[in-house]
């Protein structure tokens, strides 16, 4: 059976949770592989609206295995709130389709503060971070001091991480003029959520590779997008985790040849939340347009994403990164109405024509697009389920996508609905 690996290949925010519940229909484990529950996904199931942060979008289908990997920090406290508010939206959700990683590293309520009290500092240019913790919990699982889901098992191993933990937490708090830690607190908080949360915990390598002998079709859900990676994205504004697809096998404990299909998730225009680069961002009219007609809000935050032109340059690097071999291309219908549309197509640095995005955080900035433009069209294409639906001026534009970004679509995604979805190439194909 075919296993999937589902990424955004832009800066996230690309419609993920539709096509990942679009896919999880035919896929027995959906696994997250990253992130933390700065991620969001919403759902949109006969007419109802499913907003998940932390949990795998499998989880509002009944019948399948949901997974939190190894590769994903656990805020306890916001798992647990997001059970229970599933639960009043009638979903159920035990051990019995939900596993979470033993060794999955612990987002603490210091880690958040930590991350706030970095980025109130006038001193120091913001990220743009949700403030949740991800980035200093991804530091300490580095620096290894860091508390696993497995640790809350034994109460003499946590008090010993703890102490390890707090004598780096306190000097670092010390200097963003925090208070120390109350110990007993944390430590209090920890013995209470501990019951909450292990019921969960399993060998989540063993599962996986199990359920992949037994020929089980596995989805695996990456959270942000490609240009959000901590090695590959626009450094220092990006996450703290990689999010390109290479991490789904050790983000969940399996191996490369776990991987038959990756699936690029791209937005038909381009959006950002937070600061960093965005050298196609749009401040007229069509850039309002894009965003009020695209409902362009974060579904965590609920900022306003920074919108503009389709950039092929970003699409075609990410792609390659993460060895896409088809993409599902969304929002369409945002584009509805619009006279005429461009796509960049290059970069222009000091004089040099560029077909890539430099690493560099100062040329990142300084690159100004190339455009090319094309025709727009006056038809809807929302609710569109076949290429017969579409107006020329549209087809035409994807073909155009796919020629510049150099990989094919596989799905293209006119509505929320998820049945609003054109299927050319089906990645679960054996």
């Amino acid at each position: 059976m075919a296993n999937v690996v589902v990424v955004g290949a832009q800066w996230g925010d690309e419609g993920k949770g539709k096509i990942v519940d679009w896919l999880s229909e035919r896929a027995d484990v959906i696994a997250r592989f990253q992130g933390g529950h700065n991620a969001g996904h919403t759902l949109v199931i006969d007419g109802e609206v499913f907003k998940l942060s932390l949990l795998p979008s499998g989880i509002v289908r009944k019948g399948k295995i949901s997974v939190i990997g190894n590769g994903v920090v656990l805020d306890p406290w916001a798992l647990v709130a997001e059970i229970e508010k599933l639960a009043k939206q009638g979903v159920e959700i035990t051990p019995d389709n939900l596993m979470i990683a033993e060794n999955a590293p612990l987002i603490l309520p210091l880690h958040g503060e930590l991350d706030r009290g970095r980025e109130a500092q006038s001193s120091v240019a913001k990220i743009g971070t949700t403030g949740r913790g991800i980035g200093p919990a991804y530091e300490d699982k580095v620096g290894r001091r860091v508390i696993r889901v497995a640790d809350l098992a034994d109460e003499a191993t946590l008090q010993t991480r703890v102490g390890r933990l707090l004598v780096h937490h306190d000097a670092l708090r010390k200097g963003l003029g925090l208070p120390p830690v109350d110990v007993d607190k944390l430590m209090a908080d920890l013995r209470e959520i501990a019951p909450k949360v292990l019921p969960f915990a399993k060998p989540v390598w063993r599962e996986m590779n199990t359920a992949r002998k037994a020929g089980k079709r596995i989805l695996f859900e990456g959270a942000q997008g490609s240009l959000l990676d901590v090695d590959f994205g626009t450094y220092p504004f990006v996450t703290s985790s990689t999010t390109i697809s290479g991490s789904a096998a050790s983000g969940t404990g399996m191996g490369p040849g776990s991987i038959d299909f990756v699936l690029g998730i791209v937005k038909a225009y381009t959006t950002r939340v937070g600061e960093g680069p965005f050298a196609c961002e749009l401040f007229d009219s069509v850039g309002e347009h894009l965003a009020t007609v695209g409902r362009e809000k974060g579904t965590v935050t609920g900022r306003s994403r920074r919108c503009g032109w389709f950039d092929a340059v970003l699409v075609r690097q990410t792609c390659a990164l993460s060895g896409v071999n088809g993409i599902a291309l969304t929002k369409m219908d945002v584009l509805d109405g619009l006279k005429e549309l461009k796509i960049c197509v290059a970069y222009e640095l000091d004089g040099k024509i560029l077909d890539y995005l430099p690493t560099a955080a100062d040329q990142q900035a300084r690159v100004t697009p190339i455009y090319e433009t094309m025709e727009g069209w006056s038809e809807s294409t929302a609710g569109a389920r076949s290429w017969a639906d579409l107006p020329g001026a549209a087809v035409k534009y994807v073909r155009r996508i796919e020629e510049l970004i150099d990989c094919p679509v596989a799905l293209l995604s006119t509505s929320p609905e998820r049945d609003d979805t054109i299927l050319v190439t089906d990645p679960f194909a054996d």
